[in-house]
């Protein structure tokens, strides 16, 4: 990627004044659509790859794309297994070299996927969303993970969860959304990646001048 990439504008300023009705109905209203065939398919691929190494810790890393976060992860931790879990087999069939042993890239729906781990007890060490996309405009609000009916979920799943972004308004957002389910808010923090940059996107995004932000939060696993 070419460092040619243009900050994020967006009319909102604040923290949008929804959030707080979106993250109860969704407290209140678990999300109840059908899982897809194809995620359940690739979900049950995953736990038979999985189950010769269930005793190593799990890293899930949501929303991969390309998958060389996945990569990146598997080398940084290769006593852990790494699932990297992206919708676009377009970008997961990407050829970025050789996939780690301890490394699996899983072509399946996100919310989908989540759901599905958690109801068979899974529970990730770490558990990474690596700039998602944003949705800047303010009409957007349910497309964004914090305010989506998944995000009980997400949190439910337990483990080390770490977000970045370039755009410093999404990451305190989702960190004022685990704020009303747990009552804890999560320090939002601007950092410089490390080189290699994790993903694709954070390397455009540094080398374009923006900073970036993540917040980094330890959550306990709950029951469905």
């Amino acid at each position: 990627m070419q460092a040619n990439s243009s900050p994020i504008e967006s009319s909102q300023r604040t923290v949008h004044s929804g959030l707080a009705q979106r993250v109860e109905r969704a407290l209140q209203h678990p999300w109840q659509r059908p899982v897809a065939d194809h995620s359940r398919e690739a979900f049950e691929r995953a736990q038979q790859w999985r189950a010769p190494l269930s005793e190593r810790a799990l890293i899930i890393d949501a929303g991969c794309g390309v998958g060389l976060s996945t990569r990146r992860l598997a080398e940084q931790h290769p006593d852990a297994v790494v699932i990297g879990i992206d919708r676009s087999d377009a970008r997961l069939t990407k050829d970025h070299g050789r996939l780690p042993d301890n490394a699996l890239l899983v072509r399946a729906d996100l919310v989908d996927f989540w759901r599905l781990a958690l109801s068979a007890g899974w529970q990730p060490v770490q558990h990474y969303l690596l700039y998602p996309n944003p949705y800047p405009k303010p009409g957007l609000l349910k497309q964004r993970w914090q305010g989506h009916p998944v995000f009980p979920t997400i949190l439910k799943l337990g483990g080390r969860l770490e977000l970045r972004s370039n755009w410093r308004l999404y990451v305190e957002e989702f960190a004022q959304a685990i704020q009303l389910v747990t009552g804890t808010a999560p320090q939002v923090e601007a950092f410089v990646p490390t080189t290699p940059a994790l993903t694709p996107f954070e390397e455009k995004y540094h080398h374009s001048g923006h900073s970036l932000w993540r917040l980094r939060v330890e959550l306990l696993r709950q029951s469905e």
